[in-house]
């Protein structure tokens, strides 16, 4: 959610729709002082990976509400939004966009088949899998690391 957050502020501080890529530098790098200009950079390619920027003739737009996406006072990103090592949270963003609802939904969800389906007696990354099933998500290529992460006690 920080990634979301993180893209959704220059769109939300200059109530633009579309901004050029110099604009978003400009704004992550030396208004905001959050990061240099080629994590900058970075995010912005990540960002268009992840389906959460367009880039057509120059101008990035937002592939998502940012009205949605409340930023916090005082908000600065931390560097988990230039990490994508964690297979968990990557398959609750896909199940998250498939469905069309907010992570945080996802993760309720998660919660309620672990509690009321197996009382308790379910791994998370299992009841992911259990859920990304059920909306047909594809989840395969994160099951060996969904086994890693439970061999070392994750």
């Amino acid at each position: 959610m920080t990634l979301q957050t993180t893209i959704a502020a220059p769109f939300r501080h200059t109530r633009k729709k579309g901004m050029r890529k110099n604009e978003l530098v400009y704004f992550y790098a030396l208004d905001r002082k959050w990061m240099s200009s080629d994590q900058a950079n970075s995010l912005l390619r990540r960002a268009e990976e992840d389906g959460l920027l367009k880039l057509e003739n120059g101008v990035y737009s937002v592939l998502f509400d940012p009205a949605t996406v409340t930023i916090p006072i005082g908000f600065k990103p931390t560097s988990a939004i230039f990490e994508r090592n964690d297979p968990m949270q990557e398959l609750i963003s896909q199940i998250a966009k498939v469905r069309g609802v907010q992570e945080t939904d996802v993760v309720a969800e998660l919660n309620k088949v672990i509690k009321e389906q197996f009382d308790g007696n379910l791994l998370p990354p299992a009841a992911l899998v259990i859920i990304a099933k059920k909306y047909g998500v594809p989840f395969e290529q994160h099951l060996e690391a969904f086994r890693e992460n439970i061999k070392k006690g994750r």
